[in-house]
């Protein structure tokens, strides 16, 4: 990549970045209309910036070094994609890593389009996901072309030294999926979350993926006691937040798993457990497209193991 950052901060325009089985039909998804969809930049702190558009928020490093995407959202949005990226720089950008957090197709849907530029990084098991057809509650989704996997893959963890820090994707086991990553930027003070954290509202637990909401818990919470106080945090979706954001979402999530354990325990079968609905605190928490019913069957069939 020749040229500098620029130094003006590109302004945020947060967008609702999911939508009904974003992350399990990734075809169906990239065949709709998506020529109003405006990737928009944020700027976080350091080498990091953060992209939405459509799908899983993007987090990118850019430097002398180039470029690396954390998350590529869907194929038809490469171009916009790689546009963006040309704003940050003065000259031109060259892509040298994509890393995916997990194998969802509203994160990985890209992959297809910038496999063949830069390497492709991902936990064994997301390539595994990726590789082989998957059935879920939400439909089936059929393997990716080969240019869309990733030729690099890791168990516990991996480091990329690139733009003057390291780069450090570690797995957290059976949250979201049994193949998330949560990506840390050394120097920079940043952490991409992937869909371990959806923030300010009801997230999305894979269970036929290997997630739990239990494992979620215990996965937010080891990443809380390695995070400072002023760390900025790119969700899987949301906006861009802080600390104290994912100590309200861990709180929501373990007083939910709570709420929906006692009623178990108290013999309230499902349907009588979504009548009672969540507290009014957590009320606007279901805008996404997890509302409270569902939001508590995951509960319920988690904590089922089902």
């Amino acid at each position: 990549m020749s040229g500098r950052l620029h130094s003006r901060r590109v302004g945020v325009i947060f967008m609702l970045s999911i939508v009904p089985l974003a992350g399990f039909a990734p075809r169906a998804i990239a065949q709709q209309d998506m020529s109003d969809v405006e990737i928009t930049a944020t700027y976080v702190a350091g080498n990091v910036y953060m992209l939405q558009g459509r799908g899983g928020n993007i987090g990118v490093s850019v430097g002398p070094d180039g470029a690396l995407l954390v998350d590529d959202q869907f194929a038809p949005l490469a171009d916009r994609i790689r546009a963006a990226l040309a704003g940050m720089v003065e000259g031109e950008i060259d892509l040298k890593f994509v890393l995916n957090t997990h194998w969802h197709g509203d994160h990985t849907g890209g992959n297809v389009e910038f496999g063949p530029e830069a390497p492709i990084i991902a936990h064994a098991n997301a390539r595994k996901r990726l590789a082989t057809r998957q059935e879920t509650a939400f439909g089936v989704t059929e393997p990716s072309a080969p240019e869309a996997l990733p030729v690099i893959t890791f168990g516990d963890s991996v480091s990329i030294h690139f733009n003057g820090e390291e780069i450090r994707a570690i797995h957290l086991p059976r949250g979201h999926t049994d193949g998330d990553a949560v990506v840390y930027f050394s120097g920079s003070n940043v952490v991409h979350m992937g869909d371990d954290f959806f923030s300010g509202r009801f997230p999305f637990v894979d269970l036929s993926s290997g997630g739990s909401v239990q494992g979620l818990v215990v996965a937010v919470r080891s990443v809380l006691e390695q995070l400072p106080p002023d760390v900025k945090i790119i969700p899987g979706h949301g906006p861009l937040s802080g600390r104290e954001d994912l100590e309200a979402y861990l709180e929501m999530v373990e007083e939910s798993l709570g709420l929906v354990s006692a009623g178990i325990e108290a013999g309230r079968g499902l349907q009588e457990l979504q009548a009672e609905g969540m507290p009014d605190r957590w009320a606007d928490w279901g805008g996404g497209f997890i509302n409270s019913d569902r939001w508590i069957e995951i509960l319920y069939r988690s904590l089922q193991g089902s």
